[in-house]
């Protein structure tokens, strides 16, 4: 019988494991080969970055909780490797760990900007607002070499096109020079997500996303180039940072977010045992605590994927997070409000000409 070798903690990562794919028909273990090296001797996990090339670019959806039915994710993979995040059980479809795989093997969108463009000057096209970044990070390290995310900007603007960004980077502030422009009529906003204010805190659960005081000041930034700013207090954690909640949606108050929305923490598929690893590893002494929590605002479970419930959760403890949350954006003067709530303008769109085209009569 081998002994198996206990997966740690490594530095500047998020999840504890990388177990294969649910669809897999064999798993991986480590064993213990006898040698008893210390965990300083183990290789730091390096990020590859493959480009891709998908046929489309807008994903489009039908569900009653997401305020939006079309979406771009430039990027697939997450490089800030956040440990509760829902994008992780995807990298299964694509037979990779949504343990540290997802953060370390990532894909990118080469093309991103001229298929968008191609499906804007179909003339079946029907403008509506495009999310940004609804699964994957669209400015996440990655973003800072490869640009995809500002060719896909370049492209929205040029057309007129609505968008609005949900990112936790305060890379976003590079792009300011398209962003204002835009929000002067109505077709752009920005939802930064800011999870705790506590550094320690965020760098163990975000491990390689930009500090909240960064955020803060990065908010403060696109408020002030008159960009509209919802502060996202995502995800909400029973017994982790929801005593935070009313200090999270002060400080972005006070540095010009005007809206604001929170959820509550999900735990589908593989992320049960990632982040229950997680906390074995950064909070032992509460895990038990914060699981027993979630449980109460999900109806003894540790997921809920019922429409209607499964961003906000059920019970007498998810109902009070949400009567706080009501409370702090009257006191702060936040809107409660979802990104279809901003009355984007859709009538400016327009597809620009290109070079040889027939110019209209009027």
């Amino acid at each position: 019988m081998v002994d198996l070798v206990p997966d740690q903690p490594r530095k500047g990562r998020g999840a504890i494991s990388n177990a294969s794919s649910r669809y897999e028909s064999l798993t991986r273990h480590a064993i213990d080969d006898g040698w008893n090296l210390p965990d300083d001797d183990l290789p730091p996990i390096r990020t590859l970055v493959t480009a891709e090339r998908p046929k489309t670019i807008i994903a489009r959806n039908a569900s009653p909780d997401v305020p939006f039915d079309r979406s771009i994710n430039p990027y697939r993979g997450c490089e800030h490797g956040c440990i509760y995040c829902f994008a992780r059980p995807s990298h299964a479809h694509h037979g990779l760990s949504p343990g540290l795989d997802f953060e370390s093997r990532l894909f990118y969108k080469r093309d991103a900007a001229a298929l968008l463009e191609a499906e804007f000057r179909k003339p079946s096209y029907r403008c509506r607002m495009i999310q940004l970044g609804a699964n994957t990070d669209p400015y996440q390290p990655i973003e800072r070499n490869l640009g995809i995310t500002r060719q896909i900007l370049d492209v929205l603007s040029r057309f007129n096109h609505p968008v609005g960004i949900t990112t936790k980077s305060s890379l976003v502030t590079r792009d300011i020079d398209i962003l204002a422009p835009m929000a002067e009529h109505r077709l752009a906003f920005v939802g930064i997500s800011l999870t705790t204010l506590e550094r320690g805190l965020a760098r163990r659960l975000e491990p390689r996303a930009p500090t909240p005081v960064q955020r803060l000041r990065a908010m403060e930034k696109l408020a002030a180039a008159g960009i509209p700013i919802i502060v996202m207090a995502a995800p909400i954690i029973p017994g982790l940072n929801d005593h935070e909640l009313e200090r999270i949606l002060e400080a972005a108050a006070e540095v010009g977010a005007s809206a604001a929305n929170f959820l509550l923490l999900r735990l589908p598929l593989e992320i049960k045992k990632l982040f229950t690893e997680w906390l074995a590893a950064h909070a032992p002494d509460r895990a038990e605590h914060i699981l027993t929590l979630i449980r109460q605002c999900r109806d003894g479970k540790l997921n809920q994927s019922q429409w209607g419930t499964r961003m906000r959760g059920t019970g007498e403890y998810a109902e009070l997070i949400s009567q706080r949350f009501r409370l702090a954006c009257k006191r702060n003067r936040l809107a409660e409000t979802r990104p279809t709530e901003f009355r984007f303008s859709t009538a400016l769109f327009c597809p620009p000409p290109r070079s040889g085209d027939q110019l209209g009569l009027f």
